[in-house]
């Protein structure tokens, strides 16, 4: 924008429309339309554009761009925009094209900031000791070593570098607010940068921060919020007096209901109503609906807490200082407690209130279980619960997310070889627990929980089924290209891994699957200093959720040795056919499960509260009404047409197999 000085026939024109100014001179304009100027007072160095626009309001209500009733102090303003009734005035901003400012208290940037990036946020341990250091585009990934790799100080220290040198580009004593910005009936704004197409409407208080908003992703901060010391990420609302401090939200997240957060950090696609959170690692689709809910010093993923979940990190010894993981897709029935430190594998539940410390890494898939003060474990049962297979399913088309730039890699899949890999420990585990105590033990026990006769032994058949079934989907996607009649050796050619670095044991950072080996060689770059910057990190990030499912076959290539005792250097067409056929009585077995455990929300017993005022028939006519019927339900069709196509597949194969 080309801006000049007023004109004395313009400056006239200003102050007899009620207009003031300390200095006519440092006013710049860029062809004004000066009648849409009013009752304005200039201080400092102010430039303005032109008022051509009129925005239409809800409602109805059509206002013309202009200025009207305010005080600027060394500020910027863009073509097209309305700012009017700003009760105090703004300061040291610059405000892009086709903006609203209405009906606002005080907007001010103090003094060169950086908007919230380089905060430290302490998660985990409130005493310190795992800071996060924030920044416009932390992934959950790069946080996740921040917060969890602290033994490897000298990766830590290069990143929060990074983040110090990026932070120091980003340093201003100007605020920005972008363009197609609305912000009204908001009070106070101080050192704070808004993106476009934000809106900001009834907010008490942002401090300290950016409000990253763009066209594809706009930002929603509304109605009684306060946030000090923050970055919200694109695509995310925040509303309804939601208080935060010290925290960062990441793509496409949605809080309200008065929800309260201190010190901790929410990535991708997080819900959060009525509870509280205080120093925790919330990593994506990690979700909180309830007043009585406090999810305090954890680490989640893909994680729903039931009401009035609770955990404690503090043991009245040496204070807060206790931390807890519950592992990907993990959840909490409703008046579920944890005493920290504990950590509860992947995919699994947790009912009743647990206060002995358990780990159950190595058991994913579980049942944490509370008896008279007594954690009973019941390993790999909720491979078969329909909760857990609707999830994995509602996950990805949850995926809110509408920015081209996704900051979080997320891999959704159940079934990795971050997860085989456990059961195949965890079968070996339950085992040798069976050996030691002996096969016709009542229980055993394994840190700190119990695990009932019945329940080891159905958590070894789980935990094969589920293997089976993984690996049988590996070899049948490998083979999908293979000429019927194809020989030995050609199935033995198509079978080769084409990408190294998959072998090994395998991690989950916040929605991450990847290969300790490839994370640990990264780490190793960043602390030598050849990788030198956060954008380069994050793209080895990228890269290896981008070859996941090549580097998950180098990684299942070995498996089928040590599993079917088939090594897949030497294996026939028979062998493969044998594979298939075990895979297929596990995908059709691990499906009838999950029928039988859907039916049983439509037995009688499901229909208590139904037809409230009628007899038995009125009662399954009322839940039919409500509830469809069970034939009928989208998940037992769904269940049942995965039994049919997976047939299919697997005949498929086993049919080009045949010579």
């Amino acid at each position: 924008m080309a801006f000049r000085k007023l004109t004395d026939k313009e400056i006239a024109q200003l102050c007899a429309a009620g207009c003031e100014a300390e200095d006519w001179g440092t006013v710049y304009v860029e062809n004004p339309s000066l009648e849409y100027v009013k009752r304005v007072r200039f201080s400092g160095t102010v430039r303005f554009g032109r008022f051509e626009r009129v925005f239409e309001l809800p409602g109805g209500l059509k206002k013309h761009s202009g200025m009207f009733g305010a005080t600027l102090h060394n500020v910027t303003v863009g073509d097209n925009c309305l700012i009017e009734n700003i009760s105090n005035y703004i300061a040291n901003y610059t405000i892009g094209h086709d903006s609203l400012l209405e009906n606002v208290d005080l907007v001010v940037t103090e003094g060169p900031t950086t908007f919230g990036n380089g905060v430290e946020v302490s998660v985990l341990n409130e005493t310190g000791g795992r800071e996060v250091k924030i920044y416009d585009n932390l992934s959950a990934q790069i946080a996740y070593v921040m917060a969890m790799y602290r033994h490897r100080p000298e990766v830590i220290q290069a990143l929060y570098k990074m983040v110090d040198a990026y932070a120091k580009t980003q340093e201003s004593a100007t605020g920005t607010i972008g363009s197609h910005v609305f912000i009204r009936n908001t009070r106070y704004l101080c050192d704070v940068r808004i993106g476009d197409y934000a809106v900001i409407s009834g907010v008490n208080r942002l401090r300290n921060g950016s409000v990253n908003s763009n066209e594809a992703a706009p930002v929603t901060i509304s109605h009684g919020v306060i946030m000090d010391d923050f970055i919200v990420c694109s695509g995310s609302h925040i509303t309804d007096n939601t208080s935060m401090t010290r925290c960062f939200v990441g793509q496409a997240c949605h809080f309200g209901h008065s929800y309260s957060a201190s010190d901790s950090l929410f990535f991708s696609n997080c819900h959060g109503e009525n509870g509280e959170a205080c120093a925790i690692f919330a990593g994506p689709f990690t979700v909180t609906h309830h007043k009585s809910t406090l999810l305090i010093a954890g680490n989640f993923s893909f994680m729903n807490a039931g009401s009035g979940s609770n955990q404690s990190n503090h043991m009245y010894k040496l204070g807060p200082i206790h931390q807890g993981i519950l592992e990907r897709g993990a959840k909490t029935s409703s008046d579920s407690y944890i005493l920290w430190p504990s950590r509860v594998g992947a995919f699994s539940l947790v009912m009743g209130r647990h206060v002995n410390h358990s780990d159950t890494t190595w058991l994913p898939f579980s049942y944490l279980i509370e008896k008279q003060n007594t954690t009973y474990l019941v390993p790999g049962v909720n491979l078969r619960s329909v909760g857990t297979i609707r999830d994995a399913q509602k996950w990805p088309k949850r995926d809110a997310r509408k920015d081209p730039n996704l900051l979080d890699s997320i891999n959704y899949n159940l079934l990795s070889p971050y997860t085989v890999q456990k059961m195949l420990k965890g079968i070996r585990l339950l085992q040798n627990l069976q050996y030691s105590s002996g096969e016709l033990s009542d229980e055993y026990s394994y840190h700190s929980a119990k695990i009932r006769n019945s329940s080891l032994r159905n958590g070894i058949e789980f935990y094969r089924i589920a293997i089976t079934k993984f690996l049988g989907n590996s070899i049948i996607k490998k083979l999908e290209n293979l000429p019927a009649g194809a020989s030995d050796e050609e199935i033995r050619r198509a079978l080769q891994p084409d990408l190294s670095g998959g072998k090994g044991k395998w991690t989950d950072l916040s929605g991450l699957i990847a290969p300790k080996g490839l994370v640990f060689a990264l780490l190793d770059q960043v602390e030598s200093g050849e990788v030198k910057d956060l954008a380069t990190v994050d793209a080895a990030f990228k890269q290896m959720h981008k070859d996941y499912y090549r580097l998950e076959w180098d990684w299942a290539y070995d498996k089928y040795a040590e599993f079917f005792n088939y090594p897949l250097e030497s294996i026939t067409a028979e062998q493969v056919a044998d594979i298939v056929e075990q895979w297929k009585t596990a995908v059709v077995g691990l499906d009838k499960m999950l029928y039988e455990d859907a039916k049983k929300e439509f037995n009688l017993a499901s229909m208590t509260g139904f037809g409230a005022d009628g007899s038995r028939q009125e009662k399954e006519q009322d839940f039919e009404q409500v509830r469809g019927v069970f034939e009928s339900n989208s998940f037992v069709n769904a269940v049942l047409q995965h039994i049919e196509n997976k047939t299919a597949l697997g005949n498929e194969l086993l049919a080009r197999l045949k010579r």
